[in-house]
């Protein structure tokens, strides 16, 4: 396609054709032209020419004028869905329902998390036992626009005092604000500079946070490198805060943790040079004058301390146990050759929590969650009977807990919280949802197939009872496949709303997701990235082999790890779908590691910079490095946050900048760049409702709807 290159910008019209049946519809997309700028690099002798570098510079002027050029034509394109506001209505609708969290007692007063419907984000309440429930924070009086979140609360021993952090604009950096609990007055000065971190009191005096040092450069994309453990003391300022771990050389680590056990007796160290693998150190606080005790000295396993009785340790780890266990240890002398197992390995991968003198051991069983109980001596007391099969969280609490709480969803049920008997193991509901969507109407099926290499991959597909299979049903198949994270079954509000349009929603449980423990981790990382890749195609595949849908009613989706997913099927087979919607993916796979903390991920990836090997591997697969010239793609919608730090927006720039270039066809490919947004945790309920109606509208619409399949009767007025 011949284009004119002006300063940096130019446009090219393209007459996007969308087809169904014998439909046809044109919408004309006045594309931006990005400038080449090439930078060539030379990785083990092969040079590698990178036109769009420039994008990288978030803090540009010439970047800033192309998010908004590119903003400019995606909305555009966007305003011209006749049904868009119906959607953004029916999300809206769907969404105005009173949520509440599961209750937790801090001092005097019991807390929990509400949101009256469509608020921006969730209220902290509080009440004494006899009391009225008031709110303590309020998150949504924290910027005009909705963009400053709540994060972590910690409260104190004593619970008189909190400590919160704040983000503002979707960044990972955030402050801590001290306040008197009883009160609502701060305290003193606020902490900055905090990054990937929790908060964990020392009694009533202090607490442990983590940082890094201020990058040079741009805090939104330079490298940070050298994670710290901090000790703030109340009432100090927080240029004298200690430095508990990090600061020598040696100690050079990209995540470092700290917390404390129940009792204040021990402080836990964990630190980490990737997103898997960590050192575990512990330090006795009863005695002023104890050491830093090494638990672990090597990135061999995942290891944490989750409870003590006195001086004995309850750790859970992978090590040598692949789909973990819990093992005890004496503080005196905690190495792993002195383990001791307490709850042993099993076939099904272990998620352990405490709470009331007991340990609760939900495992999951091909993604679905079982639960059992044990007391503190390893003795099973009972499986706990849930309400269904779905996804269970909770049962963890303070050991002298007189009840605890746990929650269940799963793909078409939406959350209800239990309240839950240690004692006897029954449940009551505490609270379900008043919201107005049919779960009965809609069921999930899980199905197992084949991946291409003869491995066996659990799906969930979810949709409306009396589906017809004729292959003409819209379909997002959303995928992750990355980081040891599972896909276990959860409802959300879009889903249904994709789902009431006769939608099909399927979710594959990918290798190198943690499903089936370390082994189905390790099998989809570095090397054998492609079987993740290939397992996402096979479920395609089955999903169209089966008629659940086709080609042309199929849209793919993930995001970060997710993203990358999208980016590597879209552009390895670009037949295969009608739409493609890549989220704040990680896309330039030659470059990730230079970003941020982007080098903790190398443990997954591998880096372009270890070997030939690997940059060759990591060339062959990189989304941004493997767009073709003259391919025709799906429909592709990039979505991305400009405040985005941890897997920064350079990426989808530079891919949307690589496929509007290249690609050949009507389809549309844009990009929609949120601006004064991040990664999307604590991203507004406002802004996430407009992202669903643009994503599930572009779906639709390329798919060839000239109207909704299945019209909402919305009370909502357009």
């Amino acid at each position: 396609m011949k284009k004119l290159i002006l300063p940096f910008l130019s446009a090219s019209l393209l007459i996007v054709a969308c087809k169904q049946e014998n439909k046809k519809r044109n919408i004309e997309v006045n594309y931006p032209q990005t400038e080449k700028k090439p930078v060539v690099d030379d990785y083990f002798g092969t040079k590698i020419t990178d036109n769009y570098r420039w994008l990288e510079d978030d803090r540009s002027k010439e970047t800033e004028a192309w998010v908004k050029a590119e903003n400019e034509v995606t909305f555009d394109f966007l305003n011209k869905i006749p049904y868009r506001e119906q959607l953004k209505n029916r999300l809206s609708e769907l969404w105005n329902y009173e949520k509440i969290g599961t209750p937790f007692k801090e001092g005097d007063y019991t807390y929990f998390y509400k949101n009256d419907g469509l608020q921006n984000h969730y209220v902290l309440y509080r009440k004494k036992e006899e009391g009225k429930e008031e709110v303590f924070l309020d998150p949504n009086t924290f910027a005009e626009d909705g963009t400053t979140s709540l994060g972590s609360v910690s409260f104190s021993k004593d619970g008189k005092t909190v400590a919160y952090s704040i983000s503002e604009g979707g960044s990972d950096w955030r402050k801590i604000i001290v306040m008197d609990a009883d009160s609502k007055t701060i305290k003193e000065d606020t902490l900055v500079d905090v990054k990937f971190s929790g908060i964990a009191w020392k009694g009533n005096e202090g607490f442990f946070y983590s940082s890094y040092d201020k990058p040079e450069g741009s805090e939104l994309s330079a490298k940070t490198d050298q994670h710290k453990l901090y000790y703030h003391q109340l009432g100090t300022d927080q240029k004298t805060d200690e430095i508990i771990f990090g600061a020598k050389p040696e100690e050079k680590h990209r995540y470092v943790g700290g917390y404390l056990t129940e009792d204040d007796k021990y402080l836990v160290v964990s630190a980490s040079t990737s997103t898997s693998g960590n050192k575990l150190f512990i330090k006795d606080l009863s005695d002023e004058n104890s050491k830093m005790i090494t638990v672990l000295n090597d990135f061999d396993s995942d290891t944490y301390v989750i409870d003590n009785r006195g001086s004995k340790l309850y750790l859970v780890t992978n090590l040598n146990a692949p789909n973990k266990k819990v093992v005890t240890a004496e503080a005196t002398n905690p190495t792993s050759e002195n383990w001791k197992d307490f709850i042993p390995e099993t076939e099904n991968v272990l998620s352990p929590s405490t709470g009331a003198g007991y340990f609760f051991a939900e495992y999951m069983v091909d993604a679905v969650s079982k639960v059992f109980q044990y007391d503190f001596e390893g003795k099973l007391i009972r499986e706990v009977k849930l309400p269904g099969v779905g996804s269970v969280g909770g049962f963890g609490g303070k050991t002298d807990a007189k009840e605890l709480y746990f929650s269940f969803t799963n793909y078409n049920t939406p959350s209800s919280s239990y309240k839950f008997n240690q004692n006897d193991g029954t449940y009551e509901l505490y609270w379900k949802p008043a919201i107005g969507f049919n779960s009965d109407d809609y069921e999930s099926k899980q199905v197992f197939y084949n991946s291409k290499d003869g491995t066996k991959v659990p799906m969930i597909i979810t949709y409306k009872k009396g589906l017809d299979l004729n292959g003409k049903n819209p379909t997002i198949l959303y995928g992750y496949g990355g980081f040891n994270i599972s896909l276990t079954p959860s409802f959300s509000i879009a889903n249904a709303v994709w789902m009431e349009q006769g939608g099909v929603y399927a979710v594959p449980n990918l290798r190198g997701g943690g499903e089936y423990g370390k082994k189905w981790h390790v099998a989809g990382t570095k090397m054998q990235k492609q079987n993740v890749f290939d397992d996402f195609i096979t479920a395609a595949e089955y999903l169209i082999e089966n008629k659940y849908t086709s080609s042309d009613y199929l849209a793919i989706r993930g995001g970060s790890n997710g993203g990358l997913l999208v980016g590597a099927t879209m552009t390895q087979r670009p037949d295969l779908m009608r739409v493609a919607l890549p989220a704040v993916g990680v896309l330039d796979m030659l470059r990730y590691h230079t970003f941020t903390a982007g080098a903790g991920w190398a443990y997954d990836y591998g880096t372009s910079e270890e070997s030939k090997e690997m940059f060759e591997y990591l060339k062959g697969y990189s989304p941004v490095q493997n767009v073709k010239e003259g391919v025709e793609y799906p429909a592709t919608l990039i979505t991305t946050g400009d405040h985005d730090d941890r897997v920064v927006p350079a990426h989808s720039f530079k891919f949307a900048a690589e496929l509007q270039e290249k690609h050949k066809g009507t389809n549309p490919v844009l990009i929609r760049i949120e601006t004064n947004a991040g990664h999307g945790a604590g991203t507004p309920v406002t802004k996430t409702i407009e992202q669903y109606a643009d994503i599930f509208g572009f779906t639709l619409f390329n798919m060839g709807f000239d109207e909704l399949p299945n019209p909402p009767k919305s009370k909502i007025k357009s």
